[in-house]
């Protein structure tokens, strides 16, 4: 099963030198175990664009789509064969970012 991992934070651009190294140890981590699939960091929320195509046309409007103190500021996708594993890989991964994770489980029809 695959899991979106989302890094959560309140700054843009915000990670350490140390945390750049821990994080990179912690991929390593995760594509030697199989469980690697994708990851990336973000730009910053003023940089995204909502769109609402529900309509007759659709309506583009600058970001963010909610205001929070909080934002994505980045993500993993990891392979785990069940939330155990996952959350067991992700609180490591937490501690290497040095940011709050969510972790929620990826639907595929």
């Amino acid at each position: 099963m695959q899991y979106l991992v989302s890094v959560i934070d309140n700054r843009t651009n915000s990670g350490t030198a140390e945390e750049a190294l821990a994080i990179d140890e912690f991929n390593e981590r995760l594509r030697a175990g199989g469980h690697w699939v994708f990851a990336a960091g973000l730009a910053a929320p003023e940089a995204s664009t909502v769109i609402d195509g529900r309509g007759e046309e659709p309506v583009f409007s600058d970001g963010p789509f909610v205001e929070s103190k909080e934002h994505m500021a980045g993500l993993w996708i990891i392979e785990a064969p069940d939330l155990d594993v996952a959350l067991e890989l992700m609180a490591a991964g937490s501690k290497a970012c040095n940011r709050r994770l969510e972790v929620r489980p990826m639907l595929f029809e």
